[in-house]
C-alpha cells in the first residue's frame, strides 16, 4: 500500500516494501511534438462511433500517484489493452460502447479450424476492414510510452493489443496475443506479412475486392456501406451474401495448409516460451502498471497477480472495473492517453543510474 509524505513541497507516493529512488533528471518530451491537440487525428470514419468510454479528467491526486510510481521504479513494466487503441479509434470488445454491446461475439479457435465456413466469414470480414483497421494512427499513450522508453522509465513492455500501434510510435513490446500483421499456417508453420496476404486475396477474389476497395464506405452500419461494422481485431461485419459463395481464400504456399492471423484466439493457447517470459519479467517487476485492460483474460490477470505477489507496485489505470481492482492498491479511473500526457507535465522523471 502507498502512504504519502512531504517532501520539499512536492508529493511522494511510498509504496509498502519499495524505496524511493533518487536519479539524475532529465526531462521527458515527445520526439516530434507535444502529447497535445497537435497529434494526427485519425480519419473521420474512425471517429464516426463514440468507442471511448466517457471518464472524468484525472484529477492531480491520482496524476500525481502515477508520477510517483515512474520515479520510484527501477524496473517497471507496462501491460497495456485494447483502452490506448479506443483513444487511436480502434473499437474494444468489453467497454460500455464495446462491440461486445451490440451482442457481437467473436470468432473463436475451434471455430477457425473446424470450419471452413467460419474462415470465409473471418478472412472476408477481415480483409473488408484491412484498410480501415490500418489507418489507426498512434495515439497520445502510445508516443508518451514510447518517450519513456527512450528515457529509460520503463524496463518492459507487454500489450494485449494485435494492432501494432505501439511498434509505429517507436516501441518493441512483447505481443502477448500476437498480430494480425503477420498470417501463419497451421499446418507447417510458415508466416509471411499480412499485406502479401491482403494481395492474394485480391488476386483470387477480383469482382468482389473491386466492389469492396470501390465502396464509398459512408457511415459504419449505414446502407450505403453494407452494413461494415468495425471489429476489434480487424474484422468487419458484412452481409453475408458477400462471402457466403464465391469467395476463395489463399492456401499456404509452403504445404497447402490453412492460414490464420498470427493471434491468439479465443480458445486458443498463448506459446509456452512467450507465457514464459512474460512471466518471468513480471515477478522480476519491482513496479507493474496496467495501461488501458480490464484484465479478464488470465493471461493477462495472472501477469499482474504473479508481480502482486512477488512484491512490486503494482497500479492500474483503466476505465471501468477491472479483475485486478481487490488486489491491485492504486486504480485510477482515467483515459491513459489523458494521464499520461499530465503525468510528463508535472516534472522531470528521474533516470536509473546505469
Amino acid at each position: 500500500m502507498y502512504r504519502p509524505l512531504q517532501s520539499g513541497g512536492n508529493l511522494v507516493m511510498l509504496f509498502k516494501g519499495c524505496r524511493r529512488f533518487v536519479r539524475t533528471t532529465c526531462r521527458v518530451s515527445i520526439p516530434g511534438g507535444s502529447l497535445g491537440n497537435e497529434s494526427k487525428a485519425p480519419p473521420r470514419f474512425l471517429r464516426d462511433k463514440k468507442i471511448v468510454p466517457d471518464a472524468d479528467p484525472p484529477n492531480m491526486e491520482d496524476i500525481n500517484k502515477l508520477y510517483r510510481l515512474f520515479e520510484q521504479s527501477s524496473r517497471l513494466t507496462i501491460l497495456t489493452g485494447a483502452g490506448i487503441s479506443t483513444e487511436c479509434g480502434i473499437p474494444d470488445y468489453r467497454s460500455p460502447n464495446g462491440a461486445y454491446s451490440s451482442g457481437f461475439k467473436p470468432i473463436t479457435h475451434q471455430e477457425f479450424t473446424r470450419s471452413s465456413r467460419a474462415r470465409r466469414r473471418y478472412w472476408a470480414r477481415s480483409y473488408a476492414g484491412w484498410r480501415r483497421f490500418t489507418a489507426a494512427q498512434p495515439g497520445p499513450a502510445h508516443t508518451a510510452l514510447a518517450s519513456l522508453e527512450k528515457a529509460g522509465r520503463i524496463n518492459f513492455m507487454i500489450t494485449q493489443n494485435v494492432d501494432r500501434l505501439h511498434h509505429r510510435a517507436g516501441s518493441d513490446p512483447l505481443e502477448l496475443h500476437g498480430t494480425v500483421y503477420t498470417v501463419m499456417c497451421l499446418d507447417c508453420g510458415f508466416s509471411f506479412s499480412r499485406d502479401l496476404f491482403q494481395d492474394q486475396l485480391k488476386a483470387i477474389n477480383p469482382k468482389w475486392a473491386e466492389a469492396i476497395e470501390s465502396i464509398d464506405h459512408g457511415d459504419p452500419g449505414s446502407e450505403k456501406s453494407f452494413g461494415m461494422k468495425q471489429r476489434p481485431d480487424g474484422d468487419i461485419e458484412i452481409d453475408e451474401k458477400f462471402w457466403e459463395e464465391g469467395f476463395h481464400i489463399p492456401v499456404c504456399e509452403k504445404c497447402k495448409g490453412v492460414l490464420k492471423p498470427d493471434v491468439i484466439f479465443f480458445g486458443d493457447n498463448i506459446p509456452k516460451e512467450r507465457a514464459t517470459q512474460a512471466m518471468e519479467v513480471a515477478k522480476q517487476s519491482d513496479a507493474f502498471l496496467v495501461l488501458g485492460s480490464s484484465l479478464m483474460t488470465m493471461s493477462a490477470f495472472r501477469l499482474v497477480r504473479a508481480a502482486h505477489e512477488a512484491g512490486a507496485m503494482t497500479a492500474i489505470v483503466n476505465i471501468g472495473e477491472t479483475r485486478a481492482d481487490d488486489i491491485v492498491p492504486l486504480k485510477i479511473n482515467a483515459r491513459v492517453g489523458e494521464i499520461l500526457h499530465r503525468v510528463l507535465d508535472v516534472g522531470s522523471l528521474s533516470v536509473p543510474a546505469h
